[in-house]
């Protein structure tokens, strides 16, 4: 089904549409990026427990002592991105496959790694189940950047790095976008974006979060 993905008409409309609404009055109106919230039902990816309040509520518990980001984060952070159909996507940390089922509406190919295979299993067959053809989810080392992943338009991470991610920043084309947070793992960081412009990339911060830290390696036991 590709980049228009499945049957995508399960999310409740009133909720949908208000989330669509406050979108717009925070100015964010680009239509790719409104049609891709549209179209790509959350209902599918939230805790169960949480369906009823998808759009209403902050960051989930998930498994693996994981969170599902909350919504307002993914807007803006997508929003920045500025994803289009002829960009090669890396996400690192695929958590629930959200984000990721959002990218592929919005990119040529999406390439998500996550090192929880229970997180890799679950959010893979939900990208399957929703028909998309160019999301490609791993259960991989998201340190092994240049063997693993080429040469990116947008990279995206939903785990912080201690410091600028230069290794990753190298495998940006020129243009190109990466955002992630930076910071100590155990305090507040700051979601930075970083844009290749030449030889050398601008950094702009964003705003402040607090996310698990960048951890190389496949966990072994979940």
């Amino acid at each position: 089904m590709g980049r228009d993905g499945g049957d995508l008409n399960t999310e409740p409309k009133e909720a949908l549409a208000a989330f669509l609404l406050k979108l717009r009055s925070q100015g964010i109106t680009d239509h790719s990026l409104l049609s891709a919230f549209e179209s790509v039902p959350r209902r599918n990816f939230v805790p169960v427990i949480h369906i009823t309040e998808a759009y209403a509520r902050g960051e989930m518990p998930i498994e693996c002592g994981q969170s599902m980001t909350a919504i307002d984060r993914v807007s803006r952070i997508l929003s920045a991105l500025d994803v289009n159909e002829r960009h090669r996507v890396l996400e690192l940390g695929t958590g629930t496959g959200y984000q990721t089922a959002l990218l592929g509406r919005l990119a040529k190919k999406v390439v998500s790694v996550e090192r929880f295979r229970t997180l890799h299993e679950k959010a893979e067959m939900r990208i399957s189940q929703l028909g998309f053809e160019n999301v490609f989810v791993k259960l991989v080392d998201g340190s092994s950047a240049k063997a693993e992943f080429g040469i990116n338009d947008r990279i995206v991470s939903n785990c912080a790095f201690s410091k600028v991610p230069k290794k990753f920043l190298e495998n940006l084309t020129s243009g190109g976008i990466m955002i992630a947070p930076i910071g100590a793992g155990d305090a507040m960081q700051v979601m930075c974006k970083f844009t290749k412009i030449g030889s050398r990339f601008a950094t702009e911060e964003m705003f402040k979060v607090r996310s698990q830290p960048f951890i190389p390696g496949i966990s072994s036991a979940i």
